[in-house]
């Protein structure tokens, strides 16, 4: 449990450092926060469509929310992968 909090957390300053290059970091921070759940809903949303679906819980919020849009698709890969 640890290590995944220390994941979390590095994670967390790399996107916060990332942010914080651009002009406006805070705007930043935030269309990649709502890209990332956007991109959430939409898999879940075409779910019975595709047949892929990822499930909401903590961990694909953070991943949707901290990284973006390429979180979710690193989650779809993954699922493809591991099936999980």
């Amino acid at each position: 449990m640890t290590a995944l909090a220390l994941g979390a957390a590095v994670l967390l300053v790399a996107v916060g450092m990332a942010a914080g290059r651009s002009r406006r970091p805070l705007r930043t921070a935030l269309s990649a926060a709502l890209t990332g759940m956007g991109a959430l809903g939409a898999v879940n949303l075409l779910a019975p469509v595709t047949g892929v679906s990822l499930a909401l819980n903590w961990a694909t919020s953070f991943m949707a929310v901290v990284l973006g849009a390429p979180g979710v698709i690193t989650l779809l890969l993954l699922d493809l992968l591991l099936g999980l």
